[in-house]
């Protein structure tokens, strides 16, 4: 099985466009702009998961058991 790793620092757009899976998870997470093609094309290409977190008001740590929890290695 190919490691899926997620670096809290790349755009969302890169990381959906890696794993489009990651946009379930990220929309479970709380970011609710990421099933909207238009917010992965404009906001997503300057927002990372890091950036989005302080944002939103979501716990960085939070995201990132939630991604390990569905597989993902996060590089913080």
């Amino acid at each position: 099985m190919t490691a899926k790793n997620v670096d809290l620092d790349k755009t969302l757009y890169d990381l959906t466009t890696e794993y489009p899976e990651l946009i379930d998870i990220l929309f479970d997470i709380g970011f609710m702009g990421v099933k909207s093609p238009v917010m992965r094309e404009s906001h997503g290409r300057q927002m990372t998961i890091r950036t989005g977190c302080g944002h939103l008001g979501i716990e960085l740590g939070e995201a990132a058991a939630a991604l390990r929890a569905k597989g993902f290695t996060v590089k913080e």
